[in-house]
């Protein structure tokens, strides 16, 4: 539970980042293929006796590098890579999970639902890792991503290297999968990567507020849920989600009480 907790906080650090992002480039459904395709990479573990998070990571990268170019090359159609890469990745995973008779569902029914007892030292230290990498590429690249999120054309000919930026947050994007992938289960981890963020972009009117705010909302399902899960034995990963879902219905609520009370006192003024 002690390193649950510590890989929730990191988690909740980086998710809004990547998760705005994500959502402003309008690959919301990318974090959901590479969590299926990352499946594969568990089962290949698992048929090689190896770590699954290092097989895990492996295929997330030439996956996350392929993704880029597909979509670069259907770029009017660049929902067709998503497809053909969510598919291709779920029948491998099917295919190499056939091979091995022995031992394989329990391993990965944890990857698929989460368990709070696969998370291991070494994946704690590898998500203080990543979560610092991700914190400097942010501080460093912020603007720079700013311009590639809204104008890809604007930032080629400002003389960005936008294929290796957009290759790279693909690169981190995976890697940030395949860690959590353990504690969240690999059917929800995009919803825990976009739901901070998208409630926060509710509530916020900046790039930088809706990050700031997104962390303590990130934070809340993930502490929340990993103590209900805890005490309940439900999967981490649905709960989390279901309670990021409910914070998500209240911020429209809330967004939607402030728009008439706007409105109200606009209407006030204009009689008086």
């Amino acid at each position: 539970m002690q390193r649950a907790f510590q890989a929730s906080i990191l988690i909740s650090l980086i998710a809004p980042m990547l998760g705005l992002f994500l959502i402003l480039r309008r690959q919301s459904l990318m974090a959901d293929t590479l969590a299926h395709v990352s499946l594969a990479g568990v089962a290949l573990g698992l048929l090689v006796s190896i770590n699954p998070t290092w097989t895990n990571i492996i295929m997330v990268v030439i996956i996350a590098i392929l993704l880029e170019y597909l979509r670069m090359l259907y770029r009017t159609y660049s929902e067709v890579s998503i497809a053909i890469l969510m598919s291709g990745g779920m029948a491998l995973a099917l295919f190499l999970m056939s091979l091995n008779q022995g031992g394989t569902t329990l391993n990965i029914n944890q990857f698929l639902f989460g368990s709070i007892v696969t998370i291991s030292t070494q994946q704690v230290w590898m998500l203080y890792l990543l979560a610092g990498i991700i914190v400097i590429l942010y501080i460093i690249f912020r603007k720079a991503m700013y311009v590639l999120i809204f104008d890809e054309e604007t930032a080629f000919t400002a003389g960005l290297p936008i294929k290796t930026m957009s290759i790279t947050f693909n690169v981190l994007t995976g890697v940030t999968i395949a860690i959590i992938m353990p504690i969240v289960g690999s059917l929800l981890v995009s919803a825990i990567l976009i739901l901070p963020a998208a409630i926060s972009m509710r509530l916020s009117r900046s790039f930088a507020s809706t990050i700031l705010l997104g962390i303590p909302i990130a934070l809340t399902g993930m502490l929340s849920g990993l103590f209900t899960s805890y005490e309940y034995g439900t999967p981490p990963g649905a709960t989390i989600t279901l309670i990021l879902l409910a914070l998500f219905v209240i911020a429209i609520i809330v967004k939607k009480v402030i728009k008439q009370n706007q409105q109200g006192k606009i209407t006030l003024k204009e009689q008086q």
